[in-house]
């Protein structure tokens, strides 16, 4: 897998120990791209540090059921690591980054740090995202996954870039369409949590169906 200058053939070409950066609704995936306004000046810092090592980061959501504000919330089981592909500083402060997701994590424990940002041992061992960046593709029902998009969009007055669409691949649209997703943080980790793009395509499907007929889209997690 590539992610800017930087290919990852293999779970352990990533560090152990990564920055994770609990932010509640953001939804990263392998092989997405995931722009990031960095103000809070702990995670200035943590954008400093990465970008002078790997530029690796953890993003995670924090547990579902914790208050929103939070300093230090307890976080997800689950993340995706991202590399910094892109960064600009704004002039006032902030940094403007755009993340590469490489892998999904699972949080082994939150180690203890001087540094004003949180970091966690992780491991990718139990995830196919570089060895099979494709795995289950062939199982999207790509005709019911679009029919369900056209739907949203009609539904909400959207359009929608169709010949982008219909020139991406199974595992591109359903990590854009996922990615995307206006659902909540309990919708956006079933969507990271799916084991494969077939899976990730009918959880979608599900949610979006759910939100259509005027439901409280809230699928279990995976």
């Amino acid at each position: 897998m590539q992610a800017g200058n930087q290919r990852y053939d293999e779970p352990s070409d990533l560090p152990d120990v990564i920055p994770v950066f609990p932010l509640a609704g953001a939804l990263l995936l392998p092989n997405g791209q995931l722009p990031l306004n960095i103000f809070e000046p702990r995670y200035v810092a943590m954008i400093d540090w990465v970008l002078g090592r790997d530029r690796i980061i953890g993003m995670i959501q924090p547990q579902l059921d914790q208050i929103a504000n939070e300093r230090d919330p307890d976080l997800c089981e689950i993340g995706c690591a991202g590399r910094i592909v892109q960064f600009s500083e704004s002039g006032d402060g902030r940094y403007l980054v755009t993340l590469a997701g490489i892998t999904r994590f699972k949080v082994v424990e939150e180690i203890e740090v001087e540094t004003p940002f949180r970091q966690a041992r992780v491991s990718t061992a139990s995830f196919f995202d570089i060895a099979e960046p494709r795995q289950g593709e062939a199982g999207v029902d790509r005709k019911a996954l679009l029919k369900t998009f056209r739907a949203y969009l009609d539904a909400h007055g959207l359009e929608a870039d169709w010949e982008s669409v219909n020139k991406a691949s199974n595992a591109s649209l359903v990590t854009a369409l996922s990615m995307m997703s206006p659902w909540g943080p309990s919708e956006k980790q079933a969507l990271l949590e799916a084991p494969d793009h077939a899976r990730r395509a009918q959880t979608l499907i599900a949610i979006t169906e759910i939100a259509l007929a005027g439901g409280r889209a809230s699928p279990s997690l995976q």
